[in-house]
């Protein structure tokens, strides 16, 4: 197909664009910068510099590519700032969607994140709802994602991936990356991904995680799959009693000792990822325990 990638160089745009190429479809990824041009010319794909938060400029981007598929993985979290990454996905997704609609694209594969469900006890499959009824400040990043997910729908075919944290390289959970940082107590005054990362306790909140190279391979995948919500979460949702003394080993960082008072939000529950491996997704790393060791 020819498809277009929207944040072709972030985290998870930087390892599907080459799968795209090697799967034989043609692609043009969207980028803010000459460097991000260059790089998606070496990766064997086509380049076109866009803003996504001028609707012209994205109109003219997508129209050009003439896709058959639009894959949207942008996000803004270099600078650690919520408010921007709610904008990307509110004024970003909703410039996307009505570009896509006009280039008649009846296909999307698009991004969100498996922490947003409503509090519960054991891990959420996509039948949870989202947690609508938050406080502030999850109220906003909740919010941003159900405008997210609600645009993403007006495509005939739309795929929602509801992914785990991000882990390996390129994300804030890899050797030399802000959690490590953090671990050390060598961050920067200020630094905000050290400040979105939040205090790192060794309690009982659980996390789900999925490795990034397995979350591009979903992206993939996702091309065929039918319209819904999916869970792209590795097989083992854990406390951070259980995996955060397992990254700090893993990068050579001290470990924080065993919270005493382990206290986990309502919301802190993981994710099911039983959806995606009925529709054929076997991730390359299916427990943080054996790719925490890749990192």
């Amino acid at each position: 197909m020819r498809i277009f990638v929207a944040g072709a160089t972030g985290a998870v745009g930087r390892r599907l664009v080459p799968l795209l190429v090697a799967a034989g479809h043609e692609v043009t990824g969207g980028t803010r910068t000459p460097q991000g041009a260059e790089r998606l010319r070496a990766q064997g794909a086509s380049a076109v510099r866009v803003d996504v938060f001028d609707a012209d400029s994205v109109h003219q981007a997508v129209a050009a590519a003439a896709p058959e598929a639009v894959v949207h993985q942008l996000t803004d979290l270099a600078h650690g700032d919520r408010a921007a990454n709610g904008r990307i996905r509110r004024a970003g997704t909703r410039h996307l969607v009505d570009a896509a609609k006009r280039a008649g694209v009846t296909r999307i594969v698009a991004q969100s994140i498996s922490w947003a469900y409503v509090p519960g006890d054991a891990p959420a499959d996509e039948s949870t709802p989202l947690d609508t009824a938050a406080e502030p400040p999850r109220a906003g990043m909740v919010d941003s994602l159900r405008a997210l997910e609600e645009t993403v729908a007006e495509i005939e075919t739309h795929v929602v991936l509801r992914y785990g944290t991000f882990y390996g390289p390129g994300t804030w959970y890899a050797r030399g990356g802000p959690l490590e940082a953090v671990l050390r107590g060598e961050q920067a005054a200020g630094d905000p991904a050290a400040a979105l990362i939040g205090p790192v306790v060794a309690g009982d909140a659980v996390s789900s995680f999925v490795h990034v190279e397995d979350a591009a391979r979903a992206a993939v995948a996702a091309l065929d799959w039918p319209s819904g919500t999916v869970n792209v979460v590795d097989d083992e949702p854990a406390p951070a009693r259980a995996w955060l003394p397992a990254f700090a080993s893993a990068v050579g960082a001290p470990a924080p000792a065993p919270a005493v008072d382990g206290g986990r939000a309502g919301w802190e529950r993981g994710a099911d990822n039983t959806l995606a491996r009925r529709l054929g997704w076997r991730p390359l790393h299916p427990t943080w325990r054996t790719g925490f060791t890749t990192l």
